[in-house]
Parts: structure tokens; sequence; C-alpha cells
């Protein structure tokens, strides 16, 4: 494996393990999410000007008005999502990079992600082929409607904040499934929505901020 930024300190497993205890400290309890979190390199997705931030809990730029969501906030999602049982498939929407499609590839047996923004698929496909990660498949399309012909998702799993819930992602989730995505424009929170044999459930989380989802494709 080629990895890149290798001179700069970053591929240390002691400055990997610093941001796990961090994120302990924080509340992350999920041993599987903090060991997926572990196994993948962070600075790997990021542009060499900022790989030195890499294990910072920070968000970071990533071109094209996007960001790479921080540690916590990948750490505290997909402990939601996970609720202590196994993934089956998940759909993640917004790819951007590719670092959560590739903590999510260590806990899933299937990994949908889907981007809108070409130049961004384009990267993080190169990523996950650099990282070997073979069980995420991604696509160059719109979020907003998942993908229909691979679902149902047991996890859906959004990166950006949408006004509302898509419908289409409402129907993509299986029974006994869970999503959990930033919802709101001026002040957003996540939102966990877990779909039952009697419909659909919705809990307010904490408060977060995100890029918002867009329409279409870039």
């Amino acid at each position: 494996m080629n990895v890149r930024h290798s001179g700069i300190g970053m591929t240390s497993q002691r400055t990997r393990n610093r941001l796990i205890e961090r994120l302990r400290v924080q509340g992350i309890q999920d041993e599987m999410v903090l060991a997926a979190m572990n196994a993948v390199p962070r600075h790997i997705f990021i542009d060499e000007a900022l790989s030195s931030r890499a294990y910072d809990d920070v968000s970071l730029p990533l071109g094209f008005g996007q960001t790479i969501s921080q540690p916590y906030i990948v750490a505290r999602m997909i402990e939601i999502m996970r609720d202590g049982s196994p993934l089956n498939r998940v759909l993640e929407i917004g790819t951007g990079c590719g670092y959560q499609a590739a903590v999510l590839a260590q806990l899933a047996r299937e990994v949908y992600s889907v981007e809108r923004v070409k130049p961004l698929y384009e990267r993080a496909a190169s990523y996950l082929k650099e990282l070997q990660v073979a069980n995420a498949t991604l696509r160059y399309a719109d979020g907003n409607t998942g993908l229909p012909e691979i679902a149902p998702f047991d996890g859906i799993i959004m990166a950006a904040a949408a006004t509302h819930v898509p419908q289409a992602l409402l129907e993509q989730l299986a029974v006994g499934g869970r999503m959990v995505l930033p919802l709101g424009a001026q002040e957003q929170y996540l939102c966990l929505i877990e779909r039952h044999a009697q419909g659909y459930r919705e809990t307010r989380l904490e408060a977060v901020r995100f890029v918002p989802l867009l329409m279409g494709k870039a």
C-alpha cells in the first residue's frame, strides 16, 4: 500500500491512539466504533497542507464548499446508527473525501456511498482503492434520491444538513433500521429516525453544524 504523507509523523499509532482516548473522554462508548476509527488513517483523506491537523478533533476543508467532519461527529453518528448491533447494508449520503465510508466499511458488510461533486467522488474512490477497501461502493449521483435499486438499508447516515427528511430515504430504510442525519437550516440538530412495522419514530438529539444538502449533481 502506498501511504501518502508518510514523512509527517501522522502515521504513528500513538497519534491515532490519542484521538481514540479523546473520543472516549467525550462519551463515545461503542468499542467497535472506536476500533474502526483507530483502523482508518484519517491523514490519507486530507490535503497534505492540513495533514498535521488530521488527528485533531476538528472538521477540515476539502474544497468545493465541503468539509471532512470532525472525528467525534463521525464516531457519534455511527454509534447512534449502529446501536450496538451488526450492520449489514449501509447507505451514506455525502461521500466527501471517503473517510466516513472507510470507517463504515470496518463495521458493515456492505457500504454504499453517494457523492454529488464529481472531483470529490473521484478523489474518494482513489483513497479507498489505495487503502484496499473492498466492501464500499461509491456512486456519483444526487443523494436526495438514495439508491432505490439497492435498498433496503439497515443503516442510513447523511453527511449534509437537510431541511426535511427526504421521502426517498425513508422508503429505503429497512424495518428495524436506523437513519441518522443533521436537520435544520440556521439551527441544526442530529436526528435519529427508526423504522418500525407500525411506522417511523423521530428523536431529536444534540446541536450540530453541517454543510447543506444540495440537489442534483455538480
